[in-house]
């Protein structure tokens, strides 16, 4: 495992943040992954900090609410893209994402929430801040992005550990 800076090839990272990376959470006994496409990294309240936004409706909103802390793990290489689109598309309410796609959990570093174990980039983050949104977009064009008004809630985690596995 090589130890990173959280910011090393930030424009790299986002690219595959796009095409999916996974959310991972524990929370007592359930673990759950779901697929993200839509993440921030940058430097707020003096820290380094990751945020993720997760619907309500997703069960990973209801384990998130359970815990204080979550991890990224962004894949390298298209080795990962059956299971991101798993992942992205089926609820783990209804299954066991880990049995059916074949990832592997791995324990974190620093956080109860473990990583995926496939090659790539890993955060682990404590949530030090969320909050639910609402439809007081100052753009209006974003309101097609929630025609269910089904928003997101936006978790802040300070990055406790970022490094690369291959």
């Amino acid at each position: 495992m090589n130890e990173r800076n959280y910011l090393d090839q930030t424009n790299a990272l986002f690219e595959q943040i796009k095409r999916g990376a996974f959310l991972t959470v524990k929370a007592g006994d359930a673990i759950n992954t779901m697929t993200i496409g839509w993440a921030t990294i940058g430097w707020i309240w003096q820290r380094p900090v990751l945020m993720v936004a997760v619907r309500d409706s997703r069960h990973t909103f209801t384990l998130l609410e359970k815990t204080d802390n979550f991890t990224i793990t962004v894949p390298m290489g298209s080795g990962s893209a059956k299971a991101l689109t798993l992942c992205g598309t089926k609820s783990g309410r209804d299954m066991d994402k880990f049995a059916e796609s074949g990832l592997q959990p791995k324990p974190a570093r620093t956080t109860e929430s473990p990583v995926i174990d496939v090659p790539g980039v890993h955060y682990e983050c404590r949530i030090v801040y969320k909050s639910a949104m609402d439809s007081a977009f100052l753009d209006p064009a974003l309101d097609k992005l929630y025609p269910q008004k089904d928003f997101h809630t936006l978790y802040f985690g300070e990055i406790l550990s970022c490094y690369e596995t291959e």
